[in-house]
C-alpha cells in the first residue's frame, strides 16, 4: 500500500522512477535521453517553481517568501491585529481573510463570541480585510471556494491550512508571521526538502480521503520522512481523484509534520475552479522533465482499505478490517499508553469495557470540518445511509457540512432529508468538535470522527476533574457505515457501496450576501470596536545581558503537543486577553506550572527593586551561592542577571499553529524553552516571535524541574550570532557546566529576540 524510498528518487517524465543508488544517475539520464544533474532536477519540482516566484531574497538557498494572501481564523486573529496594531500596522497590503469558525460560548468566563466578531469586522472595514461571518464557513473551505489557485501561496494562522489539491502551496504557521506580512516582511526560511508522494492506482467504493491520508500518515510520521518537507503529489493516481478527495487527502498533510503540500494539476481541478467562477485561476502544474526529490512515497491508491487512528494520535493507524480481528489485545496498549499520557490524574481510562462479543461499539460520530465536512464526504455519508437509522441508543451522529454553500447544495439534492431521515443531527459549519468546543463527548466514551485530529483531551476532556474522553479518526464513509450498524464498528467496504460520481455544484449567493469583501478599500477611520474582555498584550522586557532561568515545567513525554502547552476548548474564550488565557498555559498537563511561573516573574521583580536574593526566597539564596563557583557570575550578581521561567521538553510543538501555545509563556515571564528537538518550525517560530529563546540539549538533561540554568553574556553572544551558548545547571547546592545551541538564526530572527517580542522588534524599527 505505502512504500518509501528513503534515500531519494530521481522522476522522469512524471511517470519513471529511479531509486537513489549506484548508478542512479545514469540510468535516469537515460530515460530523460540527456545528461541530468541533482542540482538541476531539484529546480523540476513544482515546489520550486512555486517557492521561486515568491522569493524575494535573490537566493534559493535562503528564501524570503511574500504571500499572494493570508487567512486566520477567530481563535487567532484578534491577537494578530492587535501584535500588527503595536507595531505600526496602517492597512493590509495583501487580501487578509478573517472567518469565524472557532467561535466558542464563554463557557468559563472570557470573550463573548459576538465582541471578537465586532472587533475582526470592524478591523476588515478599518484595513480593508475580508471578513467570513460565525456558521458561514470553516477556514479552509472558505479558502478552497475563494481565494486558492494554481501557483499562488497563502500563510495561515491555523496548521491545517493546506491547499496544494488546488496548486496553491499554503503553510500553517503562528500569528507572529503573518503579522510580518502585514508589516510588508518576509517569510524567512531555508529551502525545504521536497518529498514525492507519487499516486497509482484508484479508491476502492468505500475508501475516502481520510483513509488515504491515515495510511501514508501512519507509515511515515514516527520516522520523521517529512518533517518541516513539501510534499509534492504526483503520478498517474492524482487524476482518479477528484479535486474535492485530493482536498480531503491534502488537508491532512499536517499530521505528517510536513511543512507544505502541493500537488500536479488537471482537468479536475480546472472544473473545480470553474465551477467556483475561477477559471482564471487554473494553470496546469506538474513535475519539469527531470525531478529531484529527497525522499519518495509510493502509495497504491488500489490497495488501500479503511482505517482507524486510535488514540491519541493521527499516526496510530491501522486498517479497520485488522483492528477487528484482535480488537482486545489493541485496545489494552492503548489503555497501557493513556496511562502514561495521563499521569497522575482522577481519570480512569478504558476501551476494553466496550466490546460486545469480540466487537468494538463506539459512542459517538461526528462528521465535520475542513476534513470531513466537504460535499463530496457528506454526500458519500448520505449515500450509505439511505433508508438505514442510526438507532435510538447511546450512539449519536452528527454532521456538518463544511461552508453554507456546500449546505446549501446539499439541501437542494436531498441529502440532509436522506441524514436527518436516518437520525443524524445536522449543523452549520463550525470548527468546535476539532477542537473541544462541540459536541464534547461524554466521561469514558469513545467517538469516531472524520476531523483532522485526536490529541489527548482536544475533544474537551478535563482529566484533572476525572473525565476522559477519547477520539478515533476514520473517514466519513465508514462513520456511516457504523451508525447504520448502531454503533459498531463497521468498515464502509462491508457494506458494498456503489463508486461515487457526484456532480460537484456551488452556488455563492451565500458569500455574496454575507461576507464583507473590503480589500483595496479601507476606511482608516472605522473605530475599531473593542468589547470589555479584549486586552492589548503587556510589555515584554528585552534579552538581558545574562540570563538565569528556573525550569518550571521538565516534560518528558516523547512528543508534547500544542494542545498541551495551552489547551483548546473552552480556554479559547480567553482568546483576546493575553493575560487571561495565559491562567490557562499546561493547565491538562503540568497544572502547578502557571504558579511557578508567577514565582519567577515576582522574584524578577523584587530584584529589580533592589532586594536581596535571601530576602525574597531561600531558594533564591540557595542557588545564587551555588552559582558563585562560576567566575562570570560574581561579577555580575546584582547588576544585570534577569530571571525567567523556561519549560523542558524533549519534542515539543507537534499540532496547532496557535501562536498562544508560546505567547501564554511569555506573558507569565517565559525566556526559553529547552528540548532535544521541536516538533515543527511553526512552534520554534512562534517562540523566537514572542522573544523567547529556542535552546536545544543534546542528550540527557542534567537538570530536572526546579533547577536553574544559567546563561552568562546571553546577549552579546546573540549579537555576535553565536549558536553555542555555555551555561550552567543548578541545583541543590551543586552547579554543572551545560551547553545549549540554538541551530541557525536569520539575522532578524536574532534582531526579535534581542529585542524582546516582534512587538518590540517593530516598534524600534519604526521609532
Amino acid at each position: 500500500m505505502v512504500k518509501i524510498l528513503e534515500q531519494g528518487a530521481w522522476l522522469v517524465d512524471g511517470r519513471h522512477i529511479v531509486e537513489e543508488g549506484p548508478g542512479a544517475e545514469r540510468k535516469a539520464a537515460e530515460l530523460a535521453g540527456r545528461p541530468v544533474s541533482r542540482d538541476e532536477a531539484r529546480k523540476g519540482t513544482i515546489a520550486w517553481s512555486i517557492l521561486e516566484s515568491h522569493n524575494t531574497s535573490g537566493s534559493m538557498e535562503r528564501l524570503k517568501i511574500q504571500f499572494d494572501a493570508l487567512t486566520s481564523h477567530d481563535i487567532t486573529y484578534v491577537s494578530i491585529i492587535q501584535t500588527a496594531r503595536a507595531s505600526g500596522l496602517e492597512r493590509f497590503p495583501l487580501p487578509y481573510v478573517l472567518t469565524n469558525c472557532h467561535n466558542s460560548l464563554c463557557a468559563v468566563g472570557g470573550t463573548i463570541n459576538e465582541d471578537d466578531h465586532l472587533f475582526g469586522l470592524s478591523a476588515a472595514r478599518k484595513y480593508g480585510g475580508i471578513y467570513v461571518p460565525a456558521h458561514m464557513a470553516v477556514i479552509h473551505m472558505y479558502m478552497r471556494e475563494a481565494m486558492a489557485g494554481c501557483g499562488k501561496m497563502i500563510l495561515g494562522s491555523d496548521s491545517h491550512t493546506r491547499y496544494g489539491a488546488l496548486g496553491t502551496l499554503a503553510v500553517g504557521e503562528g500569528g507572529g508571521e503573518l503579522v510580518k506580512q502585514l508589516l510588508g516582511q518576509t517569510y524567512d526560511i531555508a529551502y525545504p526538502r521536497v518529498v514525492g508522494v507519487y499516486l497509482t492506482g484508484k479508491p476502492c467504493p468505500g475508501v475516502g480521503p481520510q483513509d488515504v491520508a491515515l495510511a501514508v500518515i501512519g507509515a511515515v510520521f514516527s520516522r520523521g520522512y517529512v518533517k518541516n518537507s513539501v510534499m509534492e503529489f504526483v503520478g498517474d493516481g492524482v487524476s482518479n481523484l477528484s479535486a474535492d478527495y485530493r482536498c480531503g487527502v491534502d488537508v491532512m498533510t499536517t499530521e505528517t509534520a510536513c511543512l507544505s503540500s502541493i500537488w500536479r494539476t488537471d482537468g479536475n481541478v480546472k472544473d473545480f475552479l470553474a465551477a467556483h467562477g475561477r477559471p482564471d485561476d487554473y494553470r496546469e502544474l506538474n513535475p519539469g522533465k527531470t525531478a529531484w526529490y529527497d525522499c519518495m512515497i509510493m502509495v497504491d491508491l488500489s490497495a488501500v482499505k479503511p482505517m482507524i487512528a486510535l488514540p491519541f494520535h493521527p499516526s496510530n493507524a491501522m486498517e479497520i478490517e485488522r483492528f477487528n480481528e484482535n480488537p482486545g489485545d489493541i485496545l489494552r496498549e492503548v489503555e497501557l499508553s493513556a496511562a502514561e499520557i495521563l499521569g497522575n490524574t482522577k481519570a480512569r481510562f478504558s476501551l476494553t469495557g466496550k466490546l460486545e462479543k469480540g466487537r468494538l461499539r463506539v459512542d459517538q460520530g461526528i462528521i465535520a470540518g475542513c476534513s470531513g465536512g466537504t460535499y463530496t464526504n457528506v454526500m458519500a455519508a448520505a449515500s450509505l445511509l439511505k433508508g438505514k437509522s442510526t438507532g435510538s441508543g447511546e450512539f449519536s451522529l452528527s454532521v456538518y457540512p463544511s461552508s453554507q454553500p456546500v449546505l446549501l447544495e446539499l439541501v437542494k439534492n436531498g441529502t440532509i432529508t436522506e441524514l436527518m431521515t436516518a437520525g443524524a443531527v445536522v449543523r452549520t459549519a463550525f470548527c468546535g468538535p476539532c477542537f473541544g468546543a462541540g459536541d464534547v463527548p461524554a466521561s469514558g466514551s469513545l467517538s469516531i470522527r472524520h476531523t483532522t485530529r485526536n490529541f489527548p483531551n482536544r475533544e474537551g476532556s478535563k482529566p484533572g476533574e476525572g473525565q476522559i474522553a477519547s477520539v478515533a479518526l476514520m473517514d466519513a464513509r465508514s462513520i456511516a457505515a457504523t451508525a447504520a450498524n448502531g454503533g459498531l464498528l463497521t468498515p464502509a467496504t462491508d457494506l458494498d457501496p456503489a463508486e461515487e460520481r457526484w456532480e460537484y455544484r456551488f452556488d455563492d449567493t451565500p458569500y455574496r450576501n454575507r461576507v464583507y469583501s473590503g480589500f483595496g478599500s479601507p476606511v482608516p477611520d472605522t473605530p475599531l470596536v473593542f468589547g470589555p474582555n479584549i486586552a492589548d498584550w503587556p510589555e515584554m522586557p528585552p534579552l538581558p545581558e545574562h540570563l538565569l532561568l528556573k525550569v518550571v515545567s521538565f516534560i518528558t513525554d516523547p512528543v508534547t503537543t500544542t494542545d498541551e502547552l495551552i489547551p483548546s476548548g473552552e480556554t479559547a474564550s480567553f482568546r483576546s486577553n493575553p493575560l487571561g488565557l495565559a491562567e490557562f498555559t499546561l493547565s491538562r498537563k503540568d497544572p502547578s506550572y502557571v504558579g511557578k511561573a508567577k514565582e519567577v516573574r515576582a522574584f524578577t521583580k523584587a530584584l529589580a527593586d533592589g532586594k536581596a536574593p535571601g530576602e525574597i526566597a531561600p531558594e533564591l539564596e540557595e542557588v545564587f551561592s551555588a552559582l558563585e563557583a562560576v567566575p562570570e557570575f560574581g561579577a555580575i550578581l546584582g547588576k544585570s542577571v534577569s530571571l525567567a521561567s523556561a519549560v523542558y521538553a524533549r519534542k515539543p510543538g507537534d499540532g496547532s499553529a496557535r501562536e498562544q501555545a508560546a505567547s501564554c509563556q511569555r506573558v507569565l515571564g517565559g525566556g526559553a524553552n529547552i528540548a532535544e528537538e521541536y516538533a515543527t518550525k511553526r512552534y520554534r517560530s512562534n517562540l523566537i516571535n514572542w522573544g523567547m529563546i529556542p535552546f536545544v540539549l543534546d542528550g540527557e538533561p542534567p537538570f530536572s524541574a526546579g533547577s536553574w540554568i544559567f546563561v552568562p553574556g546571553v546577549r552579546q553572544a546573540m549579537e555576535r550570532g553565536e549558536t553555542v551558548f555555555p551555561a550552567y545547571a543548578a541545583g541543590k547546592g551543586s552547579c554543572e557546566k551545560i551547553t545549549l545551541e540554538t541551530g541557525v538564526l536569520t539575522e532578524d530572527e536574532r534582531a526579535v529576540i534581542l529585542a524582546g517580542s516582534l512587538i518590540n522588534f517593530n516598534r524600534k524599527k519604526t521609532s
